[in-house]
């Protein structure tokens, strides 16, 4: 229990930080030199330095399924091209007219006329059903004119067109026919990779057809092939001239998607987030010189993020997109505390004890009722600064336990948060406080101006009753408060428990803005986004290309055996079409492998394909002896192709063999790597191989599930050491071991309320929202401590605990208040971007400051009083 100090006893309030104050008020000029100067040399780090990105692949874990993967990239031959999509669509018509056939071919040819967009383009360039039929029609004409044996060459686009434009519509669609009938062998490419899952085989109408485009990487190791992705977006143009339906979905043109929308939602949001963030600073402050000292601080700390960024050589990354909102958050909070104890002791309301236990106030107030600048000054940061430097330093020494996590990403999300915590410190617990004592002198001393101005919350008014609302529940019902927060905690936690944790790529794509934002006039109105719908017409329909799209099996052992080819194709027919593995129109799991491969070859290849039907003694179209002189065969005839499915030694035995498993581009990958697994054990059940799931995205599951899990053990690491860390800090300055409980508690039931409205919300924890939810802790801790710092000075000053807990509440309840509100409102409008990570950002944000500034303000009040009244209780009165 805490008691007023009795005159000639040792003052309460520590001398460090009354000197400390002094200090920097009589030295403020310099102070602010030098902090100018400083800040400039760690800003410069920005520049120095050149910064990379890090993207997700980046992030490092030891697994089986990334051991295979880089297994396969040192032994394979892998498609390393770039692919693009083109979708021809005409819902309720055909896409497989002459005309619309035509118009593609005509497409390629308006590509292939560009020297830039040609120079991206590889060997295959487009492949599309167009060009089969174009090709057909070619042969069919040589064959007609020729005396001997046909040319077989490849003909040019040209000649294709040609073709095609010297038959008549009846014509054509007679030769599709041939083409399409499924009892017809195929040479070349198979005629159903181009046609949606919905397609009846024999038929001669689709809805819609896809054209893939193979492109080359010029760039070097580590760099984005940008004249691909610019081709994509040149190449979409083209598209749009031809057809009036369809779309063009590739990398170029998501980039572009993504980049226009984060634009688009910038320019809608922050003059909103401006004028919001300014009003909320503006009622708060209520100066206009305040508000803009406050900015002022805020650009110190973004310069020393911006410059130990560069020092340290840090590559940006996903995780780190919470760091700066963080710093900006912990800103606007340090900095109302600051000014508002400024103000309070300027005022008179904050007492001042001159050392022998007496009060003191009316003799340090100068004419008119307050104190001057200097003074104010110093008694206002004397009472502030240890709060600020408790939670600079246990909020900083929380997210640095981040450091012992294996991820890199983790670890440079640590580091870059201790030391971005540090400089808020330095720039509001040093700068600003100097900064307006020079400000506050100047405006007073020369121009006449009265700087003294009331502080939030604590006069009369409606802040001031809401304020003390608190107060009456936590002196009335404190008890029912605690049950009904920890309750709801329960329920939280218990709901977090079912909620999604899966990471899919696809929740990325921007969506198109809702009608009210459309209807905003002049440059201000945003784009139409229609990328996310093409992404699943894309998913469900087709077949996809590339790695997103792709997952792998390595299967370890002998493929020679007969029994791997029966097993790989039993289990192509165990595969559930309402899972993420895309089917053929047969109704079988889109692979390719060794058979798939055979097939193909042997279509060009009189050799390989007598070999083929002569080792399939069953009749089932699967080889079922002497698999090895069929591979060798294989390797004589292509052996690049062959490379990309089998792994041959040197001494020309099989030791592996691959599978490229065609899977949803917009699923989650974990739910992706948990079908290919399955298919895999299906595989391995069925033959004497070791079938392992891989691919990029099987290995994104596995990043994303150690991500999250290092994130979830940094959050109970960061509880700890904040909690044994507020323990020691209260015990060496009060000797009591039981408020350093009752300050984290409240951060607890925050970050659990957070976690299942989350789950009511269907957002999910991974690892994008668990870094954002690290505000919830950053944040919350912080308005604890700054909370129960006040009631312990409060308390040793005021003759009750009603009284204590007023002026806590009151006082420092106001300076929360608006910290809260304004980054609330700042934040929270990011819910309203285009750009769902900004989205989910803006929503999780804005729920977490109030979380945290609900339980600061509810839970806490209530908790202080509990304590107080059991300690009252016990025989020593602790």
């Amino acid at each position: 229990m805490y008691r007023r100090a009795n005159a000639g006893e040792q003052p309460v309030k520590s001398a460090l930080a009354d000197r400390y104050a002094d200090g920097l008020v009589a030295r403020s000029k310099l102070v602010v030199v030098v902090l100018l100067v400083l800040t400039a040399v760690v800003a410069a780090g920005a520049v120095v330095n050149e910064i990379e990105d890090a993207g997700i692949g980046e992030f490092e874990t030891d697994s089986e399924e990334t051991a295979a993967l880089e297994y396969i990239d040192e032994r394979y031959e892998t498609d390393d091209r770039i692919v693009a999509q083109i979708v021809v669509r005409e819902e309720g018509g055909d896409v497989l007219t002459r005309e619309s056939l035509l118009e593609g071919l005509r497409l390629q040819q308006d590509v292939r006329a560009d020297p830039a967009l040609n120079a991206t383009l590889d060997d295959d360039g487009f492949v599309a059903l167009e060009n089969v039929v174009g090709t057909a029609a070619v042969f069919e004409d040589r064959a007609v004119e020729a005396n001997g044996p046909p040319d077989r060459s490849q003909p040019t686009l040209e000649e294709q067109i040609a073709a095609l434009e010297s038959r008549s519509d009846e014509e054509v669609a007679v030769l599709l026919a041939d083409l399409l009938d499924p009892d017809a062998g195929t040479q070349g490419e198979n005629p159903y990779d181009f046609l949606p899952q919905s397609y009846e085989p024999g038929s001669t109408t689709a809805e819609s057809r896809i054209v893939f485009l193979f492109q080359i990487d010029e760039s070097g190791d580590g760099e984005e092939p940008q004249a691909a992705y610019d081709a994509h977006v040149e190449i979409e143009s083209l598209f749009e001239q031809r057809f009036d339906d369809g779309f063009v979905f590739g990398q170029g043109i998501t980039d572009a998607a993504s980049a226009s929308a984060v634009g688009d939602s910038f320019a809608i949001i922050t003059p909103v987030a401006l004028v919001l963030v300014l009003f909320v600073l503006g009622v708060t402050y209520r100066d206009v010189v305040d508000v803009l000292i406050g900015l002022v601080g805020i650009g110190v700390v973004m310069a020393w993020l911006a410059g130990l960024i560069g020092w340290l050589g840090i590559p940006t990354s996903q995780l780190l997109i919470a760091v700066p909102f963080l710093l900006i958050g912990l800103s606007i909070d340090y900095s109302l505390h600051v000014v508002m104890r400024y103000r309070e002791a300027r005022a008179g309301t904050l007492e001042e004890d001159d050392g022998d236990g007496s009060d003191d106030t009316e003799l340090h107030l100068a004419d008119g009722g307050v104190r001057g600048v200097r003074r104010g000054m110093a008694l206002g940061l004397g009472g502030v600064v240890l709060a600020l430097a408790a939670a600079t330093f246990s909020t900083g020494i929380g997210f640095l336990s981040n450091v012992v996590s294996p991820l890199p990403a983790i670890q440079d999300f640590a580091i870059l948060s201790a030391g971005g915590i540090l400089a808020t410190f330095i720039a509001f617990g040093i700068f600003v406080p100097a900064l307006k004592v020079e400000v506050d002198s100047l405006l007073e001393n020369r121009f006449g101006r009265n700087r003294a101005k009331p502080p939030f919350g604590v006069t009369p008014g409606p802040v001031n009753r809401a304020l003390s609302s608190g107060v009456s529940l936590a002196r009335r019902v404190p008890v029912a408060v605690i049950l009904v927060a920890f309750l709801l905690a329960a329920g939280g936690a218990y709901s977090a428990t079912g909620i999604d944790t899966e990471f899919n790529e696809a929740d990325f794509l921007p969506q198109d803005a809702p009608e009210w934002a459309k209807s905003i006039p002049g440059p201000l109105s945003p784009g139409t986004y229609t990328i996310a719908d093409d992404a699943e017409y894309l998913a469900t329909n087709f077949r996809g290309q590339g790695e997103g799209a792709q997952s792998q099996v390595l299967l370890y052992g002998d493929p020679t055996d007969p029994d791997v080819l029966r097993g790989i194709e039993d289990a192509r027919g165990t595969v559930d079409g309402d899972g993420t593995i895309t089917l053929r129109s047969d109704g079988t799991a889109a692979v390719d492998g060794p058979l798939e491969t055979l097939r193909r070859v042997a279509a060009e290849n009189e050799t390989v394909a007598t070999a083929l039907d002569e080792r399939d003694t069953t009749g089932d179209d699967v080889p079922d002896e002497d698999l090895a002189g069929l591979y060798d065969l294989l390797y004589e005839a292509d052996p690049s192709v062959a490379a990309s499915v089998l792994e041959r030694s040197n001494d020309g035995s099989y030791e592996s063999a691959r599978l490229v498993v065609s899977v949803r581009g917009d699923s989650a990958a974990q739910t992706v790597a948990d079908d290919t697994r399955a298919f895999a054990n299906e595989i391995e059940t069925r033959s004497s191989v070791t079938a392992v799931a891989t691919g990029g995205p099987v290995t994104t599951a596995v990043i994303q599930d150690a991500l999250l899990e290092t994130l979830v053990q940094a959050f109970a690491v960061t509880l700890v050491v904040i909690l044994v860390f507020l323990t020691v800090l209260y015990w060496v300055r009060h000797r009591t071991l039981t408020l350093g409980v009752v300050t984290l508690a409240p951060v607890v039931a925050a970050l659990a309320w957070l976690l299942g409205t989350m789950a009511l919300l269907d957002l999910p924890f991974n690892s994008e929202t668990a870094v954002i939810t690290s505000l919830a802790i950053g944040l919350g801790v912080d308005y604890s401590i700054h909370l129960s710092e006040r009631f312990v000075d409060e308390r040793e000053r005021r003759d009750t605990l009603e009284e204590a807990l007023t002026a806590t509440v009151t006082g420092t309840g106001g300076a929360l208040l608006g910290s809260a509100a304004t980054t609330a409102a700042g934040f929270g409008v990011l819910a309203l971007a285009l750009a769902p990570p900004l989205q989910r950002f803006g929503l999780v944000t804005g729920l977490a400051i109030i979380f945290a500034f609900i339980a600061c303000l509810t839970v806490l009040p209530c908790l202080l009083v509990v304590r107080e009244r059991v300690l009252e209780r016990l025989p020593l009165g602790r």
